[in-house]
């Protein structure tokens, strides 16, 4: 075992990134390793860098990536991010205001172990996104929406009544102390693998009733629209798609202060369009959940950039947008009439 064990990478391009980003920031960032996984004799830390003002009240935006170990263009889009800030604070006067009043939060690699294996899964064969204790309310899609069967097949939640994995735990533990527990807040998580289009999906996952900050959210996606009109991105409620258990950002906004306004979202690159130009991707494990070709890579992490940069700065002006009063009486039936005019809250 040990002699095939020596043939295996200690490491992976990602991870290596991430240190050498760390270790170029680290006069900047506020670095902690939230949890350590081992998976076949190999240890990582999952790292969070945060950035920006330490007032506990002012506004924070989370951007996690990595929590399915297969879809490393998540990673990467965090990363190049990250990469990119630590350029632009050499020169940007601008950049460096605005780090003044607002938190930056990164996680870009949720899941080491299992982007090194190159699985979905977590070391423990628990997929992190179906690993929140709660169910949905209505029936889901076999196996995708979540399983108990076990391991061996995939969107496995775990054991019921066992344990939130470490690496889903480290990530709640994050949202709770670093963004939830401000009064505004937005998280972004970065995934792959669905559809035909790029999609921002937000909560709920577990049932088609409507988010209590659905005037929120539907002020975020105007003000986006109206700064980004060809921006081509689906952005719905996760339930218009599909309904799943546990998922952790349902269970990261349940479990919110009442005053907090969190909004989390998840950004679904729809790896769909990859295969389509490119049909013998989907014969490759990491082709079905990223592009494969340089140039295409460098398109996504482009063309996602004004996504990440319009959040910072709605965050930081999010006291000049937020809805109040009638105002936000107004947006909820808009918002209401938009998402769920055949629905029931």
């Amino acid at each position: 075992m040990q002699k095939v064990l020596s043939f295996l990478p200690d490491s992976f391009a990602e991870y290596e990134e991430l240190k050498a980003i760390l270790e170029g920031g680290s006069a900047l960032f506020e670095i902690r390793t939230v949890c350590e996984t081992r998976v076949r004799g190999r240890s990582f830390a999952v790292f969070s860098a945060s950035i920006g003002s330490t007032d506990p009240l002012a506004p924070a935006i989370g951007f996690f990536g990595g929590i399915h170990g297969l879809e490393r263009i998540g990673s990467q889009l965090v990363l190049d991010y990250m990469r990119s800030l630590l350029g632009r604070l050499e020169w940007d006067e601008l950049l460096v205001r605005q780090l003044q009043s607002i938190r930056l939060i990164f996680v870009p690699i949720v899941n080491p172990g299992g982007m090194w294996a190159a699985t979905r899964a977590n070391p423990n064969g628990v997929d992190l996104m179906r690993n929140g204790p709660q169910d949905a309310d209505e029936h889901v899609p076999w196996l995708a929406g979540g399983q108990r069967l076990g391991a061996w097949l995939p969107w496995y939640r775990g054991r019921r009544g066992s344990p939130m994995e470490p690496e889903a735990t480290a990530l709640l533990q994050v949202v709770a102390s670093e963004l939830a527990s401000r009064p505004f807040s937005v998280a972004l998580d970065c995934h792959s693998g669905y559809g035909w289009r790029d999609s921002i999906w937000f909560p709920y996952a577990r049932t088609r009733r409507a988010m209590p900050h659905l005037p929120e959210m539907f002020a975020l996606k105007t003000m986006f629209e109206h700064a980004h009109p060809h921006h081509g991105y689906l952005f719905e409620p996760q339930s218009h798609q599909y309904l799943l258990h546990g998922d952790l950002w349902d269970y990261a906004y349940d479990t919110r202060p009442p005053a907090s306004i969190f909004l989390p979202m998840t950004l679904e690159l729809g790896s769909w369009i990859w295969i389509r130009k490119n049909p013998r991707q989907i014969f490759s494990r990491q082709g079905m959940f990223n592009p494969v070709k340089a140039h295409r890579t460098e398109r996504v992490l482009r063309r996602h950039a004004n996504l990440l940069d319009f959040l910072t700065r709605a965050a930081y002006s999010s006291q000049r947008w937020l809805p109040q009063g009638v105002v936000r009486q107004q947006l909820l039936q808009r918002a209401f009439d938009f998402w769920y005019r055949t629905q029931h809250i």
